[in-house]
């Protein structure tokens, strides 16, 4: 009977024993790999390319950047923006940045002149997030807003994917490393030389402006697969000229004028028929209630846009 109680307290033992190394060791593999250099978290980093999802590009960075930070949180912004189009990937990266941490890294690849003489840099902008990229505009719009207080080219090779790196590959071979780097808390001075802020490659980007005859702005883009126009005419602006919700606006656009309702959503209006909105960012957009404004009217980016003021 003796021998029986003992066995049970044993089994008891060894049970409560396997619960602890249980838990021990899954709260040890939930911290392996999330840590940086410095023992804090690691940082999130925004992924943003060109490269769709057709092949293994975009999986490749992602590897190279888990092989640096093992456990790093890429949160994609997008891999589908329009091929070499550096002005759309400036506006999808300030429109997305605010909502990440505030020392995110940016990691963003819309990079036209891959392998040439353009620099890859690293910038540190004043709110305190990172953006590794090349230097050739896309860091316009985050410079205007945010400003930004210092800035490196990547030259160190340890912050590569090597010695030897490929001439139209940087995304994996110099972007996604350094921007991996940053991620677990590696000092930043050490990715190469200090570049001058005033340097920097700057897109030309138009703002709408009203003068007497009214509002001229253009098409800057469209929202994904809806084909809403989305005008480089910020709400503010397009305040000036005196509208309010439930007005009938005349928009030029091209060659064309239309008489758009201005509502505040798609279904103020029936099914198939255009509004002009305020959309989600702030800017006048045009739309088609459950269709695409571009498609059935055949606009596209750069096309230019008026309105006449209120009478």
């Amino acid at each position: 009977m003796r021998r029986l109680d003992l066995f049970k307290r044993i089994c008891v033992l060894l049970f409560a024993a396997g619960l602890f190394w249980t838990s021990f060791v899954r709260e040890a593999s939930a911290q392996s790999g999330s840590a940086a250099t410095d023992g804090t978290a690691l940082r999130t980093i925004g992924f943003m390319t060109d490269f769709d999802v057709k092949d293994d590009a975009v999986g490749i960075c992602k590897a190279v950047m888990n092989g640096v930070a093992p456990g790093v949180q890429i949160i994609d912004i997008t891999h589908q923006a329009t091929p070499y189009d550096i002005a759309q990937g400036a506006r999808f990266l300030a429109g997305s940045s605010p909502y990440f941490p505030k020392d995110a890294v940016f990691v963003v690849v819309i990079d036209p002149t891959v392998g040439s003489t353009r620099r890859a840099i690293i910038a540190h902008s004043r709110l305190g997030q990172y953006f590794v990229l090349p230097d050739n505009g896309l860091l316009t719009l985050i410079q205007d807003r945010d400003g930004i207080d210092g800035v490196r080219q990547i030259t160190n090779p340890e912050w590569m994917i090597g010695a030897k790196t490929s001439s139209t590959f940087h995304g994996r071979d110099i972007f996604s490393p350094a921007g991996a780097h940053l991620a677990r808390g590696d000092d930043w001075t050490k990715a190469g030389p200090a570049v001058e802020v005033a340097s920097l490659v700057r897109l030309n980007l138009r703002s709408a402006v009203v003068d007497a005859s009214g509002l001229h702005g253009e098409v800057i883009g469209t929202d994904g697969p809806f084909g809403n126009l989305v005008l480089n005419v910020l709400a503010e602006t397009f305040a000036k000229l005196g509208y309010h919700v439930g007005d009938v606006v005349p928009v030029q656009v091209g060659d064309h004028l239309y008489q758009l309702p201005f509502v505040k959503t798609f279904s103020d209006v029936a099914v198939g028929k255009p509004l002009a909105y305020i959309d989600s960012r702030g800017r006048l957009s045009l739309g088609i209630n459950q269709n695409s404004f571009a498609d059935t009217y055949g606009v596209r980016a750069s096309t230019p846009i008026s309105i006449a003021a209120k009478r």
